[in-house]
């Protein structure tokens, strides 16, 4: 580890480092209506669809009032299409609207509505895929995210991470990351990073960002 990663580690967090539950509005905590709204967006992020156009989706749904699985399981399968056409999630929503329906009805029946019994049970990665909609892509989107919540998980590493470190030259290494920034910034270092991967010309605006704080400093 040098100053020189560390510098731009932050630039990351700095720059582009907002976490995706921060962008969709979701007050991440470990209660039952946070970590299912994580879900959600996780769900929409997994698709091969814009992150604006998931985000802007999952704060549609929100304000449309599912905000938890119950409010989504009741919901009609109109009403949740409405929902995610607002935000412009177009391509996918009808299946989409259906997967929601089942995937609350299914956390309702088999959790209680309540995820952290989910982690409970043991490999949360596999438990999660039980879910429709969610394969091993809105697996590691949601621990990416949840590390924030459950440390167990921390530090939560995947490909599209490394990716992103590559780009403007950090480690890949989950261990190698994780010394570089404090717990409470991990996820914001991984949602930057994520970024970086989709996005060479931010990747560009990283490295000139710690090439300027280098120079200052």
């Amino acid at each position: 580890m040098t100053k020189r990663t560390e510098k731009t580690a932050h630039a990351v967090i700095d720059t582009c480092g907002e976490t995706y539950a921060e962008q969709a509005g979701i007050r991440l905590r470990n209660s039952p209506a946070a970590l299912y709204q994580l879900l959600v967006l996780s769900h929409l992020l997994s698709a091969r669809i814009s992150s604006g156009v998931a985000v802007a989706a999952a704060r549609a749904l929100f304000d449309a009032g599912m905000r938890d699985p119950r409010h989504m399981a009741d919901a009609t399968w109109q009403q949740r299409v409405d929902a995610l056409g607002e935000g412009h999630y177009r391509r996918y929503d009808e299946r989409t609207s259906t997967q929601l329906g089942d995937e609350a009805n299914l956390l309702l029946e088999r959790y209680g509505g309540d995820l952290r019994r989910l982690r409970e049970e043991g490999d949360v990665a596999e438990l999660l895929q039980q879910f429709p909609g969610i394969g091993p892509t809105g697996a590691d989107i949601f621990l990416r995210e949840a590390q924030a919540v459950w440390p167990e998980y921390a530090p939560r590493v995947d490909d599209r991470m490394r990716a992103g470190a590559e780009r403007v030259g950090l480690p890949r290494s989950p261990g190698a990351l994780s010394r570089l920034v404090s717990e409470e910034e991990l996820p914001h270092l991984a949602a930057g990073l994520v970024r970086v991967s989709l996005d060479k010309g931010l990747a560009d605006e990283v490295r000139a960002a710690s090439r300027s704080t280098a120079s200052s400093g």
